[in-house]
């Protein structure tokens, strides 16, 4: 098959380069030029608009924002697609699963396939590898494995179950990100402003318990090179930004009747983060940066 990639942000700017990196041949289209020109650095193609992309590909891997731009692309691409037999289109956005299931029956009524899919790995995807969670056909599936596998870090795609799983497990996945976030935010706030011992070396703290501790993980890295940089973090503002799969986690456990009380919490903390009692709360300076951190989200400073 060949592909071609709609969105050309840093998450689909570093899935073209891990493609052209293993030899595929890419086309690619974004809005912005110089993100196209910034690609074809990489080997890829640059096609001059979706319809021309779509033409000459039969597989279109979305990388924009979620929401109506999908189906207004869904909308200019079906007609072209629905001519080739096999097609296939995935979305590795952050799409709700509700409209994943909803596009998925969309897209089968033109006997096109499409399979959503959950990616993570933030700006580090790109040099590691991405992890990919898959909804969708298994047919359809088998036939975009090798570039899942070029994508991925090694064993680090599956298809998780039919349409909409993909990003059902993806939702699940950011709702527990929120609750690790502010977990390791107000342990680094205690240990930062307890009066028994003030003068703690965070970043040695953070470091030592990379090493054979139970909490080891990849965001205590993470804080640990913020913390190696600035422990103080009086020069960051506590406004923590986000986006709406904390919200779609908690609304999917309460229609669920499951109880995720530190993904809710977590998530209201990030929501009340601009109000003045948190104006200067460290715990949400160290969430805003690591944020920063592994997806590149923004942060402003005070």
């Amino acid at each position: 098959m060949q592909i071609g990639v709609i969105g050309l942000g840093r998450m689909g700017a570093a899935i073209v380069e891990r493609l052209c990196a293993k030899a595929h041949r890419v086309l690619v289209y974004d809005l912005d030029p110089t993100a196209v020109n910034t690609v074809e650095k990489f080997g890829a193609t640059g096609a001059g608009s979706i319809d021309q992309l779509a033409v000459q590909v039969d597989l279109i891997w979305l990388m924009v924002p979620a929401g109506n731009l999908i189906d207004q692309i869904l909308v200019q691409i079906l007609p072209i697609l629905k001519l080739k037999p096999g097609a296939i289109i995935v979305d590795g956005g952050n799409s709700n699963f509700h409209d994943s299931v909803r596009r998925a029956k969309l897209c089968a009524n033109q006997q096109v396939s499409f399979l959503d899919c959950g990616t993570s790995g933030g700006l580090h995807g790109r040099d590691l590898g991405f992890c990919l969670m898959v909804g969708g056909d298994q047919v359809a599936y088998n036939k975009i494995e090798n570039y899942l596998a070029a994508i991925a870090m090694p064993k680090g795609y599956a298809l998780v179950g039919p349409s909409g799983a993909g990003h059902y497990v993806k939702m699940v996945h950011n709702g527990i990100e929120y609750a690790l976030l502010q977990a390791y935010a107000e342990g680094f706030d205690l240990l930062k402003n307890n009066r028994n011992y003030p003068d703690l070396d965070l970043a040695q703290v953070a470091g030592l318990w990379q090493h054979g501790s139970i909490i080891r993980s990849w965001l205590l890295e993470l804080t640990q090179q913020i913390l190696a940089q600035d422990q103080a973090l009086e020069n960051i503002s506590s406004k923590i930004g986000g986006g709406s799969t904390g919200s779609w986690t908690v609304s999917e456990a309460q229609a669920q009747n499951v109880l995720v009380p530190l993904i809710k919490l977590s998530l209201e903390l990030r929501q009340k983060s601009n109000q003045t009692e948190f104006s200067n709360n460290y715990a949400n300076k160290l969430v805003a940066l690591l944020r920063h951190q592994f997806g590149g989200h923004s942060y402003e400073k005070l």
